[in-house]
């Protein structure tokens, strides 16, 4: 049986490509210190495969098709679009994929019998996935399963149905049966605004109160505060991008609920950035 070594939640702003690399600048010093970290946990937890929870940015998923939830099932996937290589200095590069992790979460036969999972055998992976890839595992020698939500385009999934894919993948992963040791990575935002007049704050917050209280969720472990506190339009009101912050629901319900051994709203130029760790009871770190 496969084995969850640990559950993580980090940013992902395409920014970062070129601004946190050495020497870091004072203000992205914190946020380098925590993606070194948390690679260093993933590194010592032995974990062979990530499933990276995500939300593609109108790239792959349109609004011409625009599934709930879809789960990779290639053996390889390329990473970085065109504009993301012009306008970010974003590099591509191609990641192996773990079909057996995959069939194991979609069903080998039939789709699990609480979700009805999208499928796909190609994709060509955005920042949502190769920003935490090159910082959590720079030398790229991971496998990955890239699980897509729409946390994009009205109607989007409930924060409740975030919870529970956390708890699902939770027990797909531990029955798949094949000897691999996995670990969970979630991807969102805290209070985050693109475009408009809340964006980059010089640093400051667009909804300081929100970072507070999804911190304290995450370092309580309460599921139930933060799917009440979750609504759509608190979370739109706190930033036209911050319904990606129920990918990191999925981590909390995945971890079983329990506090985070790491929970933190990182300061940064942009916004606060999530960054959430849970040891699993067999990890004990």
């Amino acid at each position: 049986m496969a084995e969850l070594v640990g559950v993580f939640g980090v940013p992902h702003n395409p920014l970062l490509w070129e601004t946190l690399r050495p020497p870091y600048p004072d203000d992205l010093e914190r946020a380098a210190e925590n993606f070194d970290r948390f690679s260093g946990l993933i590194q010592d937890s032995g974990a062979e495969t990530l499933v990276i929870v995500g939300s593609d940015h109108f790239r792959r998923f349109f609004f011409d098709n625009s599934p709930a939830i879809i789960v990779g099932k290639a053996e390889r996937y390329p990473t970085g679009y065109p504009n993301e290589i012009r306008t970010f200095g974003i590099e591509p590069n191609e990641v192996a994929g773990d079909v057996a992790i995959s069939e194991a979460i979609l069903g080998t036969t039939n789709l699990p019998g609480n979700f009805d999972l999208g499928m796909s055998n190609e994709w060509l992976l955005d920042h949502a996935y190769s920003i935490p890839l090159r910082y959590l595992t720079p030398r790229h020698d991971l496998a990955v399963v890239p699980i897509h939500t729409n946390c994009n385009m009205p109607p989007v999934p409930t924060a409740r149905r975030f919870v529970e894919l956390g708890e699902y993948l939770r027990t797909a992963i531990e029955a798949a049966p094949v000897d691999r040791k996995v670990a969970i990575v979630t991807t969102g935002h805290l209070a985050t605004d693109l475009g408009g007049p809340k964006q980059f704050l010089g640093g400051a917050s667009p909804d300081a109160e929100f970072d507070a209280q999804a911190v304290e969720w995450m370092r309580t472990g309460s599921i139930a505060d933060a799917i009440d506190g979750c609504g759509f339009e608190r979370l739109v009101n706190a930033g036209n991008v911050t319904l990606q912050f129920m990918n990191l629901l999925t981590g909390l319900a995945a971890a079983g609920g329990r506090p985070a051994t790491f929970a933190e709203g990182t300061a940064s130029r942009y916004a606060a950035m999530a960054f959430f760790h849970w040891d699993t009871p067999r990890s004990g770190r």
